[in-house]
C-alpha cells in the first residue's frame, strides 16, 4: 500500500469505524489487540523475549513494566530492526546540530524527545508507523475533512520525517524552529496565514500578545497547544485573543496519548492503544499512564510508565465518548512538591496543579508566574502591574500557607521575586517545578 492510500486508511479507521459504545467492548476489543501484537512482536525483540520468559501473553496487563531508563539501557536489544542506540544517537546528533531532520537510518526516521526530566529519549519509527501515525492525527486534529485544504503552521524544538508525513496534496505544513527568535517567525507567520496553528502553550501565549499589540495578524480556524502542560493562565489568553477554544494534542515520544474532542475535553486515545491508570490518588482521579501500543513494532512500547500525571474527569464528557475524559495534565511526578508534617515523620506531596490553581485563583493581576521549590524555600516569581505588586504578593503568601497548612506541611519561606520573560523557547516551560531529588 502506498503512503497516501495507508495515510487515508488510518483517517477513515480513526475517525469513522472505531466508535465502542460500551466500556467492556473496547477492553475486549483491546485485549484481542494486544494479543495478536505481543505474539508478533515478542518474538523479535531479544529484550522482551527475556523479559517475559515464561509469562502467559493472557496476563499482559501485569506484566512488569519499563520506563525511560530501561528502554535506553536495552535499546539495542528492545528494538527488533537491530539498530544499535551509538548509530542511532549519531543520526538524531547530526539532525538537531544541523538544524535538518530528514536523514533516516535503514529508511527508519530515528529523532530526540526533549529531555525534560534531564532523561532524553530515542525513538525509531518506520515508514508504515508514520503514515498510520499521520492518518491518526488528521481524524483527530483537523476541523474538517481531509479534503479540505489547511495550512497547518507547526512550532516545535525539532522537525522530524514524522511531522512531514502531515502534509499531503490539500494539506500544506510548515515548520517553525523553536530554536529561531519570535521575531523571525512573527513576518513568515503573517505571510503564511496559518488555517490551525500548533505550538507549545508558551509559544502560543507569545503569539497571542504580539496579535493584541498589533505586531501580527492571523485567523486561525483551530489553535492546538502540544508538548507543554497547557496552563489555565495561558489558555485563557490565547482563548481571548483569537476567540476561540485551545484545543490540546497529547504527544510524546512514546506515543500519541490523548486529543481534544468538540467541547474541548481531552480524551485518552485508547481506540489506538492502551492505557492502565497506575493512581497516585484514586480519590482525586491522579495516575501516572502505563502505555501498550500495540501500532508500533520498531520500538515496542510494552506496559510503559510515563512520569507524567493525569486527572481523571468524574463526570462524562458530553460528547458521548467513552474514551476516558482527562480534566488536566499536571505535570511531571519530578514536580510534586514534598514538605514535611509537623513532626517531621513522614513527607506530604502537593501536586502541581493546587499549586497552579491557588496562584491563578488568588489574583486576576497576576499575568506570569512560576514557582519553583528548592531544598530550602519556595521560589515565587509573578508578573503583574508595579501598583500591585504588595496587594498580590501579601494575598498569595496568605493563600500558599494556607493551602500547606491545611495540608499538614510544614510552610518554608516564601520568597517573591520579578517574572522574567523567557529569551529561548527551545526548552519545555514549566510554571511549578521542584528543583531537587526526594531521595
Amino acid at each position: 500500500m502506498n503512503a497516501l492510500p495507508r495515510i487515508l486508511w488510518h483517517y477513515w479507521q480513526t475517525k469513522y469505524r472505531q466508535h465502542f459504545r460500551t466500556p467492556e467492548q473496547l477492553q475486549a476489543w483491546q485485549h484481542r489487540r494486544v494479543q495478536y501484537f505481543l505474539h508478533q512482536v515478542v518474538p523479535k525483540s531479544p529484550f522482551y523475549q527475556t523479559y517475559y520468559q515464561g509469562l502467559d501473553f493472557q496476563d499482559w496487563q501485569q506484566f512488569p513494566v519499563i520506563n525511560k531508563a530501561i528502554m535506553m539501557a536495552n535499546f539495542d536489544q528492545l528494538n527488533t530492526v537491530g539498530i544499535s542506540k551509538d548509530e542511532a544517537m549519531v543520526i538524531a546528533q547530526q539532525g538537531e546540530e544541523s538544524r535538518d531532520f530528514q536523514s533516516t537510518l535503514r529508511g527508519y526516521t530515528v529523532g530526540l524527545s526533549s529531555g525534560t526530566s534531564g532523561n532524553r529519549g530515542l525513538f525509531l519509527v518506520s515508514p508504515v508507523e508514520q503514515q498510520a501515525w499521520a492518518g491518526t492525527v488528521l481524524a483527530k486534529a483537523l476541523p474538517q475533512s481531509i479534503l479540505s485544504r489547511q495550512r497547518i503552521a507547526f512550532f516545535l524544538r525539532a522537525n522530524s520525517n514524522l511531522y512531514q508525513t502531515v502534509q499531503q496534496q490539500r494539506i500544506q505544513f510548515e515548520y517553525f524552529d523553536l530554536f529561531q527568535p519570535i521575531t523571525q517567525h512573527i513576518p513568515r507567520l503573517d505571510d503564511y496565514q496559518p488555517t490551525i496553528l500548533v505550538a507549545p502553550a508558551s509559544m502560543l501565549r507569545l503569539l497571542a500578545e504580539a496579535q493584541s499589540q498589533g505586531n501580527l495578524s492571523i485567523s486561525p480556524t483551530r489553535i492546538i497547544s502540544v508538548a507543554e502542560v497547557l496552563d489555565p493562565l495561558d489558555e485563557k489568553v490565547i482563548s481571548q485573543v483569537f476567540g476561540q477554544m485551545v484545543h490540546q494534542l497529547y504527544q510524546c515520544t512514546e506515543g500519541f496519548l490523548a486529543a481534544t474532542c468538540a467541547y474541548g475535553t481531552l480524551h485518552l486515545n485508547e481506540d489506538i492503544l492502551v492505557i492502565q491508570k497506575d493512581y497516585l490518588d484514586r480519590e482525586s482521579g491522579r495516575f501516572m499512564p502505563i502505555i501498550t501500543d500495540f501500532n508500533r513494532r520498531t520500538q515496542p512500547i510494552i506496559r510503559y510508565r510515563l512520569d507524567d500525571i493525569l486527572s481523571e474527569q468524574k463526570t462524562p464528557c458530553p460528547c458521548g465518548s467513552i474514551l476516558t475524559a482527562i480534566t488536566q495534565i499536571e505535570g511531571r511526578c519530578d514536580d510534586i512538591f514534598y514538605f514535611p508534617n509537623h513532626d517531621q515523620s513522614q513527607l506530604i506531596p502537593i501536586f502541581p496543579d493546587l499549586i497552579r490553581r491557588t496562584i491563578i485563583l488568588t489574583s486576576e493581576a497576576i499575568q506570569e508566574y512560576a514557582v519553583v521549590q528548592t531544598p530550602e524555600t519556595i521560589q515565587i516569581y509573578l508578573k503583574v502591574p508595579e501598583n500591585q505588586w504588595i496587594a498580590v504578593t501579601t494575598k498569595l503568601e496568605h493563600t500558599l500557607t494556607k493551602l500547606l497548612t491545611k495540608s499538614g506541611c510544614q510552610v518554608p519561606p516564601l520568597q517573591f521575586s520579578l517574572y522574567q520573560a523567557r529569551i529561548t523557547y527551545d526548552q519545555k516551560l514549566r510554571r511549578v517545578r521542584r528543583d531537587f531529588p526526594t531521595s
